[in-house]
């Protein structure tokens, strides 16, 4: 059996788009956007064998939308809220997406 190339956290996939990821199947109800508005250089820990500094989210905005295609874009949007950090961000979106798609 082949191994997938999906990225999945928490049991729902992963997936991003430059600064913006997707948390969720578009099959379900719901779905998580979050963007990326924010990022600071950090430098790698000593040792480390990276090629320079790393960028770290500081600002993300997280939404809890609809999938639904024929509702408009902006009624989608049935929660959100900004996070200081990527792993906040990810912390409260799996939190939302949980409890939305178990409440069907």
């Amino acid at each position: 059996m082949a191994a997938s190339k999906e990225l999945v956290y928490k049991g729902h996939p992963l997936r991003r788009k430059d600064n913006i990821i997707y948390f969720g199947s578009m099959a379900d109800k719901y779905i998580i956007m979050m963007q990326i508005m924010d990022t600071k250089p950090v430098k790698p820990v000593a040792g480390a064998e990276s090629a320079g500094e790393l960028k770290v989210a500081t600002r993300v905005s997280v939404q809890l939308q609809l999938t639904d295609p024929t509702v408009k874009s902006r009624d989608r949007i049935v929660k959100k809220s900004e996070k200081g950090s990527l792993y906040a961000a990810m912390d409260v979106a799996s939190v939302w997406l949980d409890r939305a798609l178990a409440s069907k």
